[in-house]
């Protein structure tokens, strides 16, 4: 069926309809959905934290994998349960001062502690076929 001009082609009306399409992304979020600028910005700043964790890890990591090389070439075991204790009592101590559970920081560690050990594993193999990197 032919439309006329000013037909918009609606069933049921006579006239044109302007429809208004919100550009507020606020308008267009439904009310429980909406964040309150406080909880942006506390989120924000956790990710800067985050942000900062992974930095912190990675420099921590690269200072663990000398550790390893050194290990691997006096010949020392890669794993150190003396060292392990040590910062067991240390991060417990330092996570109590400073408000954090110290059963968290303590699994924590221990989660860091397996991986680098693991690293030191794969160093020391590395030394003993000779295909250990200069570092």
């Amino acid at each position: 069926m032919p439309q006329d001009s000013e037909d918009p082609g609606w069933p049921g009306t006579d006239s044109p309809q302007e429809t208004s399409v919100p550009t507020d992304p606020e308008a267009l979020t439904p009310p429980e959905q909406r964040i309150p600028p406080e909880l942006v910005q506390a989120r924000a700043t956790i990710d800067n934290i985050d942000a900062a964790l992974i930095h912190i890890l990675a420099e921590r990591f690269r200072c663990t994998q000398h550790v390893g090389h050194l290990k691997a070439r006096y010949d020392l075991p890669p794993e150190d349960p003396g060292r392990e204790h040590q910062q067991i009592v240390r991060m417990r101590r330092l996570a109590e001062e400073s408000g954090l559970d110290p059963d968290f920081a303590e699994k924590f560690l221990s989660f860091m502690v397996t991986e680098v050990i693991r690293h030191h594993e794969d160093i020391k193999q590395a030394y003993q076929r000779g295909e250990a990197p200069e570092v």
